[in-house]
């Protein structure tokens, strides 16, 4: 998946949230977990996108598992609804199954970065190391 195909995806997440959470806004019980989720999943896509821009490979890492704990805390909010019965597994379903998809997606990209960074943390150090 290329980033700009997983960008979309996570903007896609995020409106289907946002339609998902609006009639959960009207009741005192889901108020606040409707509000959390739509917040983590516009959050994870932002950070995403922030990433693309990131003015360093370590800004870049950041920016990646902000997105993906965000993502994680979406999980975290589905499963709440369900769990609480205060939405049906039926409706929650196929966005339950969309948010654990993408935390893990983001969860491998920040693994990747973080060991590219490693790896470029490495290579300065050995580089000053040899004109020592």
């Amino acid at each position: 998946m290329t980033p700009a195909e997983l960008r979309k995806r996570l903007a896609e997440f995020a409106a289907d949230v946002a339609k998902f959470t609006k009639p959960l806004l009207t009741s005192p019980e889901a108020r606040d977990i409707a509000r959390q989720l739509r917040k983590s999943s516009s959050s994870a896509a932002a950070n995403h996108r922030a990433a693309g821009v990131g003015q360093s490979h370590g800004d870049f890492t950041a920016k990646i598992g902000i997105a993906a704990g965000e993502a994680d805390e979406s999980v975290y909010w589905l499963q709440h609804l369900r769990d609480a019965g205060i939405a049906t597994t039926h409706a929650v379903k196929p966005l339950l199954l969309e948010a654990t998809e993408l935390c893990a997606i983001l969860k491998a990209s920040f693994g990747t970065a973080k060991i590219r960074e490693e790896e470029q943390k490495r290579k300065k150090d050995t580089a000053r190391i040899r004109r020592q």
